[in-house]
């Protein structure tokens, strides 16, 4: 008799049991999923076994050339105002500096992102990714690293020219020399003058070339002709006819693209052909 009225209650019940074990489990897995997920790449700094945050104000005694010129770099308006991060700094790329101060700077006591591009890519994870691809600049290999080309502590962290040629190559913004300096340093071939040069330059190497890497072969931004014709406006007046710049490109474009189908070979700049051809 008891245990039937026990299967009675927990009948009338099962529903309202039910309601409340459901509604608990929803309200754990929304707090759960409030607390666990964000929409943005949560970053940490790099770390030193044994070392811990000195502050910038450390760094100063020794580099006092590289803290004065931070503020006008591009990676200094990363830095976050407030008290919490009054001393994530310097260390935020460098990893904890106290091992490197007590040991008067030695060497393998601090991250040196000039040596390896670790320290770059805990931010920069979509240039990761770009130098996986075929064709890249040998960054991985350690044939060259990100300051090779970028300058973290001072002006825009993409070297291209301050107010002269004579100067380090470095910060561009509104300077002067481009972008294009920075490609200069190791393709000087490309940097003319010529007699005949090709407008793209003007607007910058990154025009046709990726230069953290590429599907396409020498970083190319697009495969064979179809760069090129991105820029030089084709048109199709006579059927079976295509006109670049008043010349019938129709049989041209069938032997490949346009630098090595001995057409426009020199396509950075020519000193005796007008079309680039040599």
């Amino acid at each position: 008799m008891r245990h039937s009225k026990l299967i009675d209650r927990f009948c009338e019940n099962r529903e309202r049991i039910l309601w409340c074990t459901g509604g608990i489990a929803s309200l754990t897995v929304i707090l759960l999923s409030c607390t666990t997920t964000t929409t943005r790449t949560i970053l940490a700094p790099p770390s030193i076994p044994g070392a811990t945050y000195v502050g910038s104000s450390e760094c100063a005694t020794c580099h006092e050339d590289i803290t004065r010129d931070f503020p006008t770099a591009t990676h200094a308006r990363l830095k976050a105002p407030g008290e919490n991060a009054k001393d994530a700094g310097c260390e935020s790329c460098h990893g904890p500096g106290s091992l490197h101060v007590t040991s008067g700077g030695g060497a393998h006591t601090i991250v040196n992102p000039g040596k390896s591009p670790n320290a770059c890519f805990q931010c920069h994870l979509e240039v990761r990714s770009r130098f996986e691809l075929p064709y890249h600049h040998p960054v991985l290999e350690g044939k060259m690293g990100c300051s090779s080309c970028h300058n973290p502590h001072k002006g825009s962290a993409v070297k291209g020219g301050e107010t002269s040629g004579m100067q380090s190559v470095v910060g561009g913004g509104t300077a002067l020399l481009s972008q294009n300096e920075t490609c200069f340093q190791c393709h000087t071939d490309k940097r003319g003058p010529f007699v005949f040069e090709h407008e793209a330059l003007r607007e910058g190497c990154v025009v046709c070339h990726s230069p953290h890497g590429s599907v396409n072969q020498r970083m190319l931004n697009e495969r064979n002709q179809t760069l090129c014709l991105k820029c030089h406006f084709q048109q199709q007046t006579v059927p079976g006819q295509i006109f670049i710049a008043d010349v019938d490109h129709s049989n041209f474009l069938q032997r490949g693209t346009c630098w090595s189908a001995g057409c426009h070979e020199e396509v950075h700049g020519s000193q005796v052909s007008g079309a680039l051809r040599f």
